[in-house]
């Protein structure tokens, strides 16, 4: 398969503005790219998702283990033109110092050519040691060209391309000068998500233009091409079942939106309806057999959420009467009883006996490790263990006022949780956390909700039944 694979010297060098520009640039052309992003990520990849014109999907080691991964990739990128890889943070970090969960990693088991992105504010000729370090830093890396980013305009670009092409062996692809109108705006949790952003179409547009204009796309198609062979080890995902009979609720609106693709095709899969529920604007509750309430931003929408009073209730009387819910991060939040940021503060669903409150520093930000508390989990499998489960947070919220005799579901052995090193709140058939959860070989939680799903509908029909 060609590929790309997009990386920098550091977090916060342009990788998201390229690799968004190219993913509509190449589209444009007519060509079919598969967009990827490294780690946990689900701002960026709904970006590359629109810019692309089908679903981005996670490429994580710490999450699903190195042999997933390149399952994965392989599987989603086996009938693209070209697979295009956003990488985090800088290419040779990660999580331990010997480099095994870094981009430059994942790079060499993809066999994916590297395109450095390199914000070049205050450099010209110091650019080259930078490129030539990362060369000889691991000579299995390939690094087949570099972009510059924000350059101070023309002048600029020629003494950079000059440096490059006199010191190293590096393709120079061109240069992005400082725009305000590619620009993508940012809040506390990163990148607006383009699902919130009303000007989402026009961006990626002004992007892709910039980017045509100024990168050498064919020397970058040409790159694509020295991709090495890759070979999955396991079987391509299997079609869909027929519709099973269980419909499942998914908040789906300006609040909501943090969804792993791939998770939802897990539910597609399994013959499962996913029935769309706006919590802004819906007066009541569908008939549901289960309900997944995921992360976003429910604090920049709380005065729509709370104004929505019927749809309120409507979940929090399905709660309480057991409708099966799992709950996110965003989801944790708008099922407290309040949501409190700033000087304001907006009711919420309230099954939740606690008040959550949005801070101005991260509370939980990272990987976790939960440690499943099999007495307490509502979903488990009679003589099946969930084990430790691998997941990240990110949240600027904290529950308040939580009782002291509350249901946890998990230890947290890395990472923050709810409180006290504790996550996964349980009240009658919800599982509420801040941690978010992908499904994995080692993790296939979609699975273990929907079985936990089946079962209480099979008992409320049992009921029903002998009521008769």
């Amino acid at each position: 398969m060609n590929s790309l694979f997009l990386s920098a010297a550091h977090k916060s060098s342009g990788k998201t503005t390229l690799s968004i520009g190219l993913c509509a640039a190449l589209k444009a052309r007519g060509l079919a790219v598969q967009p990827f992003k490294k780690g946990p990520d689900y701002i960026d990849p709904i970006w590359l998702g629109m810019a692309a014109g089908k679903p981005c999907y996670n490429l994580d080691y710490f999450v699903a283990g190195q042999q997933e991964t390149v399952d994965d990739y392989c599987h989603r990128g086996r009938d693209a033109d070209l697979c295009l890889v956003e990488g985090n943070k800088g290419l040779y970090d990660g999580l331990d110092l010997d480099g095994s969960n870094s981009n430059a990693a994942l790079a060499k088991a993809i066999r994916s050519p590297v395109i450095l992105v390199i914000d070049v504010r205050g450099t010209m000729r110091g650019i080259a040691p930078l490129l030539i370090g990362y060369q000889v830093f691991d000579e299995d890396v390939n690094i087949a060209g570099v972009i510059a980013n924000m350059s101070g305009g023309k002048r600029h670009e020629s003494k950079l391309r000059a440096a490059v092409e006199e010191y190293t062996d590096i393709p120079f692809l061109g240069a992005l000068e400082k725009h305000a109108d590619i620009g993508l705006c940012e809040r506390h949790l990163g990148l607006i998500p383009g699902y919130e952003d009303p000007h989402s179409r026009q961006k990626i547009a002004s992007i892709a233009a910039a980017v045509s204009d100024n990168i050498d796309l064919e020397r970058l198609l040409e790159l694509s091409q020295q991709a090495g062979e890759v070979k999955p080890a396991t079987l391509p995902l299997q079609p869909k079942r027929e519709f099973t009979g269980l419909r499942i609720g998914i908040a789906r609106d300006r609040a909501f939106g943090f969804y792993y693709p791939g998770d939802l095709e897990t539910f597609e899969q399994a013959g499962v309806q996913l029935v769309p529920v706006d919590t802004t604007r819906d007066a009541r509750l569908p008939a549901l057999d289960g309900l997944f309430i995921g992360g976003g931003f429910p604090e920049r929408h709380a005065a729509d959420l709370a104004a929505n009073a019927s749809l309120r209730e409507a979940i929090k009387t399905a709660i309480d009467a057991g409708l099966p819910t799992y709950a996110e991060c965003g989801g944790l939040m708008y099922l407290s009883q309040s949501l409190e940021w700033g000087d304001a503060s907006h009711d919420m669903v309230g099954v939740i006996p606690a008040r959550c409150r949005v801070h101005e520093k991260p509370q939980g930000r990272g990987y976790v490790k939960l440690d499943t508390i099999s007495e307490a989990h509502p979903w488990g499998f009679p003589g099946q263990a969930m084990g430790t489960l691998r997941a990240h947070e990110f949240h600027y919220s904290s529950l308040e006022g939580l009782p002291d005799a509350s249901r946890f579901a998990y230890r947290v052995e890395r990472g923050t949780g709810i409180q006290q090193h504790q996550d996964g709140l349980v009240y009658r058939n919800l599982l509420a956390a801040y941690s978010h959860q992908r499904n994995t070989l080692s993790n296939p939680w979609v699975q273990r909700f929907l079985g936990f799903v089946q079962r209480n509908k099979s008992i409320s029909a049992t009921d029903v039944a002998n009521a008769r």
